[in-house]
């Protein structure tokens, strides 16, 4: 019997919500940090005893849940899965940092919210079963709503939490019909993932389930046209919200996780479409960083470019377009994560993230705007970076299946990094001319600790990414063998 890794890592930041209310509020900042660190430790725990060689899912918890519908509480890991367990327990731990002064006002309730927040975040990592899955990914919009509304920057807050939380509503309906009819389609009426996988579906339910998973993901990804909501929501969000918003892509695991693989037929016969939206991404998210002055708004157009990256590399239907997906996921958490990060370093002195009320942060704040830089030059794929390895990956499959798609999404890269260069240059560079830039402080100690582990993150994967590329090989292979011819 092996330990209950998967629960303990869910239900630890559930317990620490509730402990955090229950004890006095000026002890909810210390619980929760607490809380975070178990969580890292655990989540390091479940990468250590996953062993990538075994096929299928390891750590797996099954219990029944709603016996007379035949969905059970089923957790699992795979390669695909298990890396996201540590990311996720150190972007919160850097929005823990980052908001290390500015929840004061109600700390219970703030600090309650995240840990809320981590725990769906966990399950929908860790979910086999495709209703506790829906489950983890509707909870985990509550917490949000409340962070974005309560602690959201100006009016626009007011507008951005209703509007991200009707967004997600909305994407959620295709996803739980898509989640039915795999159900129905069964003998017997099933929840259970790994029974999913196993059972072919009829081409005609495939196309249907893989239009409802590009939509319903797709909000979330998110894709063009979907893609609304993220720059108003970096906007007016704490940017230790946005890190984790942006730096934790559930919606593109979402993609990897189901939709290609429970219609490998239709992803096929559509490898067009899926190339097609990449593409677009790739394009629409770098031509945007160009004609926006605000750091926040130009890094969320950046992610859009990202993920339209990711998506390419499914559009490969091969085991390198999949595993360059996975790991450039799991690279731009490190780099999109941590420039968000380091962007509410900026607001918190400054007051603001425009370049307008910027120019020349370097001279005063030297550390934060060298790591802001290599994160930035991580997130454009620069060799030697955690970005590198999965679009070297990307791009190489693609070059086969998708010659033109490739070569699209190239240029969109060299364009995303024009337009990150030249907005770095106006914050960061010249001289200084507003009072609050040249009165700032640079990075606190518990800062320039969170900088010290984005740092080695991006540019230990970028220089030595072997392990990561590694543990995700097995699992990407698999996902690829589903895949018809």
């Amino acid at each position: 019997m092996t330990p209950p890794l998967l629960s303990g890592l869910i239900l630890l930041p559930l317990a620490g919500a509730l402990l955090v209310w229950l004890l006095p509020a000026r002890l909810a900042r210390r619980v929760a940090a607490g809380v975070l660190v178990a969580v890292l430790f655990a989540a390091a725990a479940a990468v250590v005893a996953f062993e990538p060689s075994l096929p299928g899912f390891q750590l797996v918890e099954r219990r029944p849940w709603i016996a007379g519908l035949g969905i059970a509480y089923h957790l699992g890991v795979d390669g695909i899965s298990v890396l996201f367990l540590p990311a996720t327990a150190l972007l919160f731990l850097g929005a823990l940092v980052a908001d290390w002064k500015t929840a004061e006002d109600a700390p219970r309730f703030h600090y309650s919210l995240l840990l809320a927040l981590q725990a769906c975040t966990l399950g929908v990592f860790c979910a086999l079963d495709t209703i506790l899955f829906f489950a983890f990914w509707e909870l985990g919009l509550v917490p949000v709503y409340f962070l974005l509304g309560h602690r959201g920057i100006g009016a626009a807050a007011g507008r951005a939490a209703p509007r991200y939380f009707l967004f997600m509503l909305a994407g959620g309906v295709p996803l739980l019909f898509a989640f039915l009819t795999l159900a129905a389609s069964q003998g017997v009426p099933t929840f259970d993932l790994v029974q999913l996988l196993a059972a072919p579906l009829p081409r005609p339910t495939q196309y249907m389930l893989l239009v409802l998973f590009l939509l319903g993901f797709g909000v979330k990804v998110p894709l063009v046209p979907l893609h609304t909501w993220l720059p108003q929501v970096a906007l007016a969000a704490p940017g230790s919200l946005v890190a984790l918003l942006a730096g934790l892509k559930v919606g593109a695991y979402g993609l990897i996780r189901f939709a290609v693989p429970l219609a490998p037929a239709a992803a096929a016969d559509l490898h067009w479409l899926l190339a097609g939206l990449g593409t677009v991404a790739v394009l629409y998210g770098a031509v945007g960083t160009l004609s926006q002055t605000n750091l926040r708004v130009v890094l969320a157009y950046s992610s859009i470019s990202h993920v339209g990256m990711a998506v390419l590399g499914l559009a490969a239907l091969d085991a390198r377009g999949v595993q360059g997906a996975v790991a450039l996921v799991l690279g731009f958490a490190v780099a999109s994560g941590g420039a968000f990060l380091l962007c509410e370093f900026l607001r918190q002195r400054t007051g603001s993230t425009d370049v307008g009320s910027l120019g020349g942060a370097a001279g005063t704040m030297p550390r934060l705007a060298d790591g802001f830089l290599i994160c930035g030059l991580a997130g454009v794929g620069m060799p030697g970076t955690s970005g590198f390895p999965g679009e070297m990956l990307i791009v190489l499959a693609t070059l086969q299946s998708h010659t033109g798609a490739a070569l699209g999404a190239l240029f969109g890269l060299v364009v995303g990094a024009a337009g990150f260069l030249s907005i770095y240059r106006q914050a960061f560079w010249g001289p200084v001319t507003r009072p609050a830039v040249a009165q700032a402080s640079d990075l606190l100690p518990r800062e320039w600790a969170v900088l010290m582990v984005v740092v080695a993150l991006a540019v230990g994967i970028g220089l030595y990414p072997g392990p990561v590329l590694d543990l995700i090989a097995p699992a990407a292979q698999a996902w690829a063998a589903r895949l018809p011819g």
